[in-house]
């Protein structure tokens, strides 16, 4: 190794230990450890005041009545608007400077944005349905052709549950961009029963029998009164519709009753619920145009078809 090489990095050393020597690590130290005490006691004491003021938002709500999904969902939001106004504070504090960071996470943000589009329709669309509340909790909906009631609506996805218990998990997205039919919006719901009866009947006495299982059903409101209207001229019946309002909790147990009283007292009044029926006539025919019966029947020759001549004496 050469003479001069070692004289330079000895210079070099002896130099940096005269830097070193020089600093005041004691001001060094007081500077930056007050600097950083601050910062951790601003974002400490910070999170605290956003974990306190979120839930102080969200009893705020609740005693104004507003919707559960949309009050978690607002607290949410404000906790993490507060959370990062802290962090800020506290990187300021430290001496980090925010506008390059913010700077930063803006294009952090877009390339995230650019990667995750699908999930961010979702949590677009999730704020949608939280804010314009076309359904709550516990409502019966059929949404993106699925019917359930609502368990939960989420930032990314909503949750049914089914009629047989099944957990349906719906996409945000799907939801907003299909129809949406609510069934718990109003307090009643209207059923309609269709019944056909035969032409030789009496109609007369068809709308009574349905007026009178209507009347006499308690589930049934009696305002709007039920009605019934003939519909249609069918092939094989006359078709009748029996119309009638009933709470939403006690539809599907009061349709299956009407159903079955329906069937049941028509029959029991002599009325016909016909059904279609066709008549089916099948013709064989030789290339001639003869019907192929014809000579199936004259190429078989049974004694009993055929005249013997008389015996001549």
């Amino acid at each position: 190794m050469p003479l001069n090489f070692l004289t330079t990095a000895e210079a070099n050393s002896s130099e940096l230990v005269k830097e070193v020597k020089g600093v005041d690590w004691l001001q060094l130290l007081e500077t930056w450890g007050l600097k950083l005490l601050a910062a951790v006691i601003i974002f400490v004491v910070g999170r605290w005041l956003a974990k306190r003021l979120s839930n102080g938002l969200d009893r705020v709500m609740g005693r104004a009545g507003v919707d559960v999904t949309l009050g978690g969902f607002l607290r949410n939001i404000a906790y993490a608007v507060m959370l990062v106004l802290v962090i800020m504070t506290a990187l300021s504090a430290l001496g980090v400077p925010t506008t390059s960071m913010f700077a930063i996470l803006g294009a952090a943000g877009l390339a995230v944005g650019l990667a995750l589009k699908d999930s961010l329709s979702n949590i677009a669309s999730g704020v949608m349905l939280i804010v314009l509340r076309p359904f709550r909790t516990g409502d019966h909906v059929i949404a993106a052709g699925q019917e359930g009631t609502v368990l939960e609506v989420r930032v990314f996805q909503t949750r049914l549950r089914a009629f047989d218990h099944r957990v349906i998990i719906l996409p945000n997205s799907e939801i907003t961009t299909a129809p949406i039919i609510n069934f718990s919006t109003l307090p009643q719901r209207r059923m309609d029963i269709t019944v056909g009866v035969g032409y030789d009947d009496d109609l007369h006495l068809a709308r009574k029998v349905l007026m009178e299982i209507a009347e006499n059903e308690p589930l049934l409101s009696k305002n709007p009164e039920p009605v019934v209207r003939v519909v249609n001229l069918g092939e094989s019946s006359v078709d009748l519709v029996l119309q009638a309002f009933a709470r939403n909790d006690d539809y599907i147990e009061a349709r299956s009753k009407v159903t079955e009283a329906v069937r049941n007292q028509l029959i029991e009044h002599g009325l016909n619920i016909p059904y279609p029926q066709r008549d089916l006539h099948v013709y064989h025919r030789d290339a001639d145009g003869r019907p192929i019966a014809d000579i199936l029947l004259r190429g078989v020759a049974d004694d009993g078809d055929v005249v013997k001549p008389t015996p001549q004496t």
